[in-house]
């Protein structure tokens, strides 16, 4: 299920059975020019995947809106605040909730989260929709659908 309304009325009917919570997170910031490009690239590869593994895990996964912070942003402070998003998540039956992103500093305080961290590899800008990279997301969402799965 996707954070839409349609979906949302179905996850409160039934929210018994959606365990898993996925929160994409993606850096933002407009001052460094030079890397509009990757990051618009990997925001839309990260709505992808994140999108991709939903489908996967259908029925078990709420995909919620993604959490955006500024990339200069002091990290221990956006661990305060990331935190503070999955404690008011955890006031539902959640037994499982993820983070995933492309954004390797979130390792450095992956120990300090209330919750799973994803770290995926990023992509080189390109073409998404080429056969090699559609091939690439299968075979990763599928690995990462799987290691979601050994948390239930």
């Amino acid at each position: 299920m996707k954070w839409y309304s349609e979906d949302l009325i179905k996850y409160v009917q039934a929210k018994e059975y959606i365990d898993t919570l996925i929160i994409p997170l993606e850096a933002f910031h407009l001052s460094q020019e030079s890397n509009l490009e990757k990051d618009a690239f990997h925001r839309e590869v990260l709505g992808i995947y994140t999108n991709e593994i939903e489908k996967e895990l259908s029925g078990r996964v709420l995909l919620a809106p993604t959490y955006t912070y500024l990339k200069s942003s002091n990290l221990d402070n956006e661990v305060i605040r990331l935190n503070s998003w999955i404690e008011d998540v955890k006031t539902q039956p959640f037994t499982s909730i993820f983070v995933v992103t492309f954004d390797n500093a979130w390792k450095k305080v992956e120990k300090d989260l209330d919750c799973h961290l994803l770290w995926l590899p990023g992509m080189k800008p390109g073409n998404i929709k080429s056969e090699d990279a559609v091939k690439l997301i299968r075979s990763q969402v599928e690995q990462i659908s799987e290691l979601i799965r050994s948390y239930w």
